[in-house]
């Protein structure tokens, strides 16, 4: 049974969410983690092109240009507000 580039986006955003702040991602990274992780149902490039370019038109992910491409979770306007106060 083939993987569908909305399993593998799923996948990709459950990875990037989890790190996120900690750690970004290349397109390239995730696509090879990706074939890793879905070895076995014949995910290749061209599905996590897909993936990627779902996870774009989504909006679920953003690109991010620091002296590389990444893709994170869109930050959200307004995100120091709910930082609790400090004394």
């Amino acid at each position: 049974m083939a993987v569908t580039p909305e399993q593998v986006a799923d996948a990709m955003f459950n990875m990037v969410s989890q790190y996120a702040g900690k750690k970004k991602f290349k397109p390239g990274d995730l696509t090879k983690a990706m074939v890793q992780q879905f070895a076995d149902e014949g995910c290749d490039k061209k599905t996590c092109k897909l993936a990627i370019r779902t996870l774009m038109d989504s909006g679920r992910c953003v690109y991010t240009y620091f002296g590389g491409t990444f893709i994170e979770v869109p930050h959200r306007e307004g995100a120091a507000e709910d930082a609790p106060p400090t004394e």
